[in-house]
């Protein structure tokens, strides 16, 4: 109690190494599983605000590795820790898990470190920019729980909902409009660009994969961008190999090339055809040999 006291009157003060340090201490004095809980979310909410998200990590580990004593309120907290130590860490997608695990039962009562706002915000984001479209549907869209947290942000509602029905022009729109707000926020700041370039380049991947061919003009319309644009950032896929095209530059039209399915099954039947064959055959001189007792032995040397 009295290091819980030094670490409270430390923190008050703006003093995070020393707090941190105190209620590290406790750890030798921790009798019960309540005791570790208490010491690991005091660890970890000084260790948010001092940056070092490596402790973060840890301590939401070690309280997660007592469940019995995970009050409801407290297995949300450890979920919104560990969503954002993996988004500092620019692991986006094992962060939007995290987030979209969030119970409902977080309410307002980590608004120290996180509102039920910028879980549907964080969430939402790194799901845009880190899952496929089954994914997306299943684990966000379809998801009760989060849905609950998308309500409290309805332009990120609508952006995914824009994105997965490919309404793009909407969806970066609304993703424009949020851009200023989320470059002054005291998580996401650093990741914006990072975040946004990688959700862009998934619209501009889905866009083209069900076409055998696209008008360069009508894409640039429907991402509201130049045409000399949208040919770079399509340049930038194709050398990335994230998209299997190429560009006609003279009549503005994007060709897929598209694997040949037939050919290719063709292929792997006739390799797997001579890989039997060839198996079959080293198999019957084997027994050839053992038949007519034609084994050569190693001579040694005295």
């Amino acid at each position: 109690m009295g290091y819980n006291d030094f670490g409270e009157f430390y923190y008050a003060h703006g003093a995070l190494g020393e707090a941190f340090k105190s209620y590290v201490r406790t750890r030798d004095y921790c009798t019960t599983s309540k005791h570790i809980i208490q010491m690991c979310s005091s660890a970890i909410l000084v260790s948010i605000e001092m940056g070092q998200f490596t402790h973060v990590t840890s301590y939401v580990n070690k309280a997660e590795q007592t469940p019995e004593s995970l009050e409801p309120s407290i297995l949300p907290k450890l979920r919104c820790a560990a969503g954002l130590s993996y988004l500092e860490a620019k692991k986006y997608k094992l962060a939007a898990r995290k987030f979209l695990e969030v119970g409902q039962e977080l309410g307002n009562s980590y608004s120290d470190v996180i509102a039920p706002q910028d879980v549907a915000t964080y969430g939402g984001l790194c799901a845009l920019a880190s899952f496929d479209r089954t994914e997306l549907k299943n684990k966000v869209i379809d998801n009760i729980n989060f849905r609950n947290f998308l309500e409290l942000v309805p332009e990120v509602r609508e952006l995914i909902n824009d994105f997965y029905s490919s309404h793009y022009a909407s969806c970066l729109e609304y993703l424009g409009n949020l851009k200023q707000n989320l470059l002054l926020d005291i998580h996401l700041h650093d990741h914006v660009g990072m975040l946004y370039d990688q959700i862009r380049n998934k619209a501009l991947i889905q866009y083209t994969l069900p076409f055998v061919s696209v008008d360069l003009r009508m894409m640039a319309d429907a991402f509201k961008t130049s045409i000399a644009g949208l040919e770079k950032e399509l340049e930038a896929l194709i050398t990335d190999n994230q998209i299997q095209a190429r560009i006609d530059s003279h009549n503005k039209i994007l060709y897929a090339r598209h694997a040949d399915q037939r050919n290719a099954t063709f292929q792997r039947v006739l390799q797997t055809g001579s890989e039997f064959d060839q198996d079959v055959r080293s198999t019957l001189l084997r027994k050839n040999l053992l038949k007519h007792e034609y084994n050569l032995k190693a001579s040694r040397k005295l």
